[in-house]
């Protein structure tokens, strides 16, 4: 967590400079909507408020340890196939601008902005902290989602490996695990998830958004490019690791064309399944969203929110379970039938059948180094 400190910088709710967002997707950092008080940057007529922008740097990384007390999260969404989670880490290096994440932020004081992609928290118990809970008695074995909310392989990962400890504890205890990245740096983890594929205990899901690099270097500024998460594909496929591909988020006149194709190519690689969603703009993701319109986009910004609005009853955003991950309307109900022709033609699954066929039957509590087997410690009453 943060020190507990209000003192927020001058560039809250403020579009910072090209330099300091230089390789970030969002940019501006809209104030904390828990916050009483917001700060706007004003000049004073002494024409020193650009002069002081304009010396930022590019903004850096910097990691905060997060002292949770579970490693768990538990949801009962009707709308994602999972019950419960684990994020290592809170906030992306990636900077997706789109991220349905960056709201999330705000929890933690800080903004769902530039601060979600440069501001991390990192939980380094995370491991310990599973272990505990997956040897509490009565713990019912479900698939556990890694990286429903961050990506758990974004570049900081290299480092601490906290997600490879995660693994490891998971593979000892025959735990069936998910897994969703848009990193090829999952195939550094193939020796765990060999040994677990060949038990039914884990599926990847590569999120491909779009195979055109330009478009994917300012939408996604630090993710690997989309040839690097097909070869992902390809690899985890070689390796007898199930993949699947998840075309999300589509985004009406950004993306949405290139649905077949990312489908087509994936498959190609060894997808096995696929699923796609789309976009969807809660809270300050609809600011944040604009803003990168406009500066990457001005000649059709106008077009793509009108098409967001027809998918959402008129308006930005619907949060209503079962139509916020599709949307409603016809272009909405268009983009679905592409999808379902799409998979049914190249012979895919639709992402989230795999899920229910991990086997959550093998699960087994190890013995802890140095205790007696629990069945010789009963013989003895």
């Amino acid at each position: 967590m943060p020190d507990g400190s209000t003192h927020l910088p001058p560039d809250y709710g403020q579009a910072l400079p090209p330099l300091a967002r230089k390789g970030r997707g969002a940019g501006l950092n809209p104030a904390v909507r828990f916050e009483r008080t917001a700060r706007e940057a004003f000049d004073d007529g002494w024409g020193t408020l650009e002069a002081t922008f304009a010396d930022l740097p590019p903004l850096p990384t910097t990691l905060t340890r997060d002292n949770a007390k579970s490693a768990l999260a538990w949801n009962d969404s009707p709308d994602i196939g999972f019950d419960r989670a684990i994020n290592p880490y809170r906030g992306c290096e990636h900077g997706c601008v789109y991220c349905y994440a960056r709201p999330s932020h705000a929890y933690l004081g800080l903004s769902p902005g530039l601060d979600f992609e440069t501001r991390l928290l990192f939980k380094p118990e995370v491991a310990a902290l599973l272990e505990k809970e997956l040897r509490k008695p009565g713990y019912d074995p479900k698939p556990i989602a890694l990286g429903s909310n961050t990506d758990p392989y974004q570049p900081i990962e290299r480092t601490l490996k906290l997600t490879r400890a995660v693994l490891e504890v998971l593979e000892r205890f025959n735990h069936p695990v998910t897994i969703v990245t848009k990193s090829a740096g999952v195939l550094r983890d193939l020796d765990i998830l060999s040994k677990m594929a060949s038990r039914n205990l884990v599926r990847v899901c590569l999120s491909i958004t779009t195979l055109d690099a330009r478009l994917a270097r300012i939408m996604e500024p630090r993710a690997a490019s989309p040839e690097r998460r097909l070869a992902a594909v390809r690899a985890l496929a070689g390796a007898g690791i199930p993949a699947a591909v998840l075309a999300a988020p589509m985004i009406p006149a950004v993306n949405d064309a290139e649905l077949e194709t990312i489908l087509e190519r994936a498959a190609a690689a060894g997808a096995t399944s696929a699923g796609y969603v789309l976009l969807r703009l809660p809270l300050e993701i609809k600011q944040l969203f604009e803003e990168w319109l406009e500066r990457h986009m001005p000649d059709r910004a106008a077009r793509v929110l009108s098409l967001i609005r027809q998918t959402r009853g008129g308006a930005m955003y619907d949060s209503r379970f079962g139509v916020r991950q599709k949307g409603t309307g016809a272009y909405a109900d268009l983009l679905a039938q592409r999808f379902a022709l799409a998979v049914k033609r190249l012979g895919l699954e639709r992402r989230g059948g795999g899920v229910g066929a991990l086997d959550c039957g093998q699960f087994q509590v190890p013995e802890v180094p140095g205790e007696a087997p629990r069945a010789k410690q009963l013989a003895l009453f």
